[in-house]
């Protein structure tokens, strides 16, 4: 079926609102086009980001991209894929006015895997993920002070104090790591009730015991998850670290260096058993950031990705909410319901490229922290938090 395309004539709009709110997802996008299998008209673009459209066949996929200049080519990049049951159709693709230090990811579908170069994670498919919103970086030293400091005050026990505490601390700016997958859970509960926001997740299904100590292995029924900060799903976290981007290899294409990422590079260039993609002029820790024995990169080092997100290749591994197991689910899946390991996503600054892909998964036993290793997180909330 012959794709069509119809421009958001509204690049000028955009471009003003991002001289006076610079928080647009990508930061610097200023047009937005749809493109489907037929002609669609766009009948307004509302001022909290939601595009209005019709003309769409049901029971068809479009696709909002998006180009930061009309000035010519066809540079135009995929920003989500919208699967549609009605002739008419109301999409939130941004938000001007995010939650501080968040962007929103919006609904809709991506696909989910990869299986480039025969390095198969999981098979490729489509997943739809609801609209959630998204730390911009790793949560850094300084944040994850301030929310441990009043958590410890207020009822909560981690196992570990986190890097800022442990000897292992680079400045507020860089990601906190060492830390587990229950510390990351407890101390998001704990961000949720500082902000006087409800909690997420609870000791029991019953959900009347907010979670706030010790290692328990919650389950799906422990979470409220329409409500407070939490740790990613492993299909929110990849739909977005993709940005956008389909059946790529990382947030901003198919090859990496060390101007992109925060890792450890071994191009097959320079090593027989090197990376064909890995495309650094040199082999090992990116040298920019080699200082004393501690690695790791400032949250914003790197570009951001198609949805403004940085770090989503490198740098720390990022913690997310699902057992690890077989993929499972096609609309907001949430991962097995038992396990003995949690999913790490993203790679580090002591992983090969090959670690750092998008679709890569690796898993943990929850109780892991290391900081050579290097795990970090980020949170994610609901929309009408």
């Amino acid at each position: 079926m012959q794709t069509k395309t119809q421009t958001l004539m509204l690049g000028a709009f955009a471009a003003m609102l991002l001289t006076v709110t610079p928080t647009l997802p990508a930061e610097n996008a200023s047009f937005f086009r749809i493109s489907g299998p037929a002609a669609t008209k766009i009948t307004s673009f509302l001022p909290d980001g939601t595009l209005v459209w019709t003309n769409a066949l049901a029971g068809t996929n479009y696709t909002v991209q998006t180009v930061t200049s009309l000035s010519g080519g066809t540079n135009w990049v995929d920003y989500v894929q919208l699967p549609v049951t009605n002739r008419v159709n109301t999409n939130r693709v941004i938000d001007f006015h995010p939650f501080a230090g968040m962007v929103l990811i919006p609904a809709g579908s991506f696909q989910m895997g990869d299986n480039l170069d025969g390095e198969s994670d999981a098979p490729v498919h489509s997943v739809y993920v609801s609209a959630f919103y998204m730390d911009k970086y790793d949560v850094t030293e300084g944040l994850w002070q301030q929310v441990y400091t009043w958590a410890v005050a207020h009822g909560y026990s981690f196992d570990n104090s986190g890097s800022v505490n442990d000897g292992y601390s680079k400045g507020p700016n860089y990601p906190v790591v060492v830390v587990d997958w229950y510390d990351c859970a407890e101390w998001c509960n704990a961000r949720s009730e500082m902000e006087g926001r409800t909690p997420a997740y609870y000791t029991s299904a019953a959900q009347t015991t907010v979670y706030r100590t010790g290692d328990l292995d919650l389950s799906s029924a422990c979470v409220n998850w329409g409500a407070g900060y939490r740790l990613a799903t492993e299909a929110e976290w990849e739909k977005a670290a993709r940005g956008g981007l389909s059946g790529q290899r990382f947030p901003w294409g198919n090859t990496i260096n060390e101007s992109q990422a925060n890792y450890y590079a071994y191009p097959l260039s320079l090593n027989s058993g090197g990376y064909s993609y890995d495309v650094n002029s040199y082999a090992g820790y990116n040298v920019n950031f080699v200082t004393g024995n501690f690695y790791t990169s400032s949250v914003n080092s790197f570009a951001p990705n198609g949805y403004g997100l940085y770090d989503m290749a490198g740098n720390v591994w990022q913690w997310c909410w699902d057992w690890y197991g077989t993929y499972a689910g096609v609309s907001d899946p949430r991962g097995p319901a038992s396990g003995s390991f949690r999913v790490n996503r993203g790679g580090s600054w002591t992983y090969y490229a090959f670690y750092c892909r998008t679709a890569n998964r690796v898993n943990r036993d929850p109780a892991y922290n290391n900081y050579y290793y290097g795990a970090g997180f980020r949170s994610v909330l609901p929309p009408g938090q």
